[in-house]
């Protein structure tokens, strides 16, 4: 299935009209959060009992391939800030009513831990600077990775390492500074931010474990890293999706040029013809083994998790080889960053550097 059959043809007009002046600002335009908002998109893994929409994997792994087509950007920050809304199944029940019941609600964030949350009284000072964090110009709330200090002990846990725990702020006692300074992705938002003596309440502070899991469903006994692979491969795949499509136009100016003989326009449409085929058969693969996963999690455990794993690894690669294959046979035009191919290009090519799929295994 084409990405563009999720998404009516009137969403793919505001996403991409807006996508230059994004790209130019540097983060999402009114409009396409107003479009994000009305459909609920950051909510897509926020608990149904919170307002949420508590998409099954399998659904909302098509829907974010879908949003990446349309505009990576939009399709990326969608990604890490609804993924965000899953930590909803492990919050204080109390805490994530008033959070996440918010229409507005994004969830931004990182999951580096370089700061510090220092037991004080019934909750935490926290201390911290964090970089990379899509969506935080309109995050509503960000959460952070902190070490948990005893005045100036680390606690350390059952093995003996350092405790590391996640919390979420309020968007207002976060600072957000540029930091985001690469050639693709460039209307998310991905800044920096830091957190300078906060305190903040105990409930704050959640733990991302089946044990510690407030909300009793499934979405939330799934196991985070195989959810955070699987969408961020649907990202590439989306984005190569639509340079495979943009290769069309591309490919048809080229014909034009008298200089090619007829074996080597033969070339450029088989090549085409062959990577769009061996794109479109991974993806079927991917879904797939997604789909499987999903169904019989309940059942078999950790069975097919690790087949999530590699096949989230194969698509991303899959991904990168067959844009790389065609981008030179594009002219001119694909290394022109005014031009939607070229943005394309950027946004997979940085995307594609995220170290959960950096090596197929």
């Amino acid at each position: 299935m084409h990405p563009s059959q999720n998404l009516k043809p009137e969403w793919v007009d505001i996403i991409r009209k807006a996508a230059p002046a994004a790209e130019q600002e540097g983060k999402l335009q009114p409009v396409q959060l107003a479009l994000i908002y009305e459909q609920g998109w950051f909510k897509f893994l926020v608990p149904q009992v919170y307002s949420g929409l508590q998409l099954a994997l399998p659904q909302m792994v098509r829907l974010e391939e879908s949003l990446a087509w349309a505009n990576g950007s939009l399709g990326w920050v969608v990604t890490l800030c609804s993924g965000a809304g899953w930590f909803g199944g492990f919050l204080d029940a109390a805490l994530a009513t008033e959070i996440m019941t918010d229409p507005r609600l994004c969830l931004a964030g990182s999951g580096a831990s370089t700061g510090t949350a220092t037991i004080s009284g019934d909750g935490y000072i926290i201390n911290g600077t964090w970089k990379y964090a899509s969506g935080a110009h309109h995050a509503t709330h960000i959460t952070a990775n902190c070490i948990i200090k005893n005045g100036d002990e680390t606690v350390v846990n059952d093995d003996g390492e350092p405790l590391v725990l996640p919390f979420v702020f309020d968007g207002k006692d976060v600072r957000v500074f540029p930091a985001w300074k690469y050639v693709g992705m460039m209307a998310t938002g991905s800044d920096a931010y830091e957190v300078k003596d906060l305190y903040v309440d105990k409930n704050r502070c959640f733990k991302i474990d089946p044990e510690y899991t407030v909300v009793n469903e499934p979405l939330y006994r799934y196991p985070f890293l195989q959810l955070a692979e699987a969408t961020l491969a649907a990202n590439l795949s989306g984005l190569a999706v639509h340079f495979l499509d943009l290769c069309g136009p591309a490919f048809d100016e080229r014909m034009k040029n008298p200089r090619l003989t007829e074996p080597q326009k033969e070339y450029i449409k088989q090549l085409l013809a062959e990577q769009t085929t061996l794109l479109n058969k991974t993806r079927a693969a991917f879904y797939e083994t997604v789909d499987n996963s999903w169904n019989s999690f309940e059942l078999d455990g950790e069975n097919g998790l690790q087949e999530v794993s590699l096949m989230s690894r194969k698509l991303a690669k899959v991904s990168r080889e067959s844009v790389d294959k065609l981008y030179t046979y594009c002219g001119l035009s694909a290394a022109n960053p005014d031009t939607e191919i070229n943005q394309v290009w950027r946004d997979l090519h940085t995307a594609g550097l995220h170290s959960l799929l950096t090596f197929e295994r």
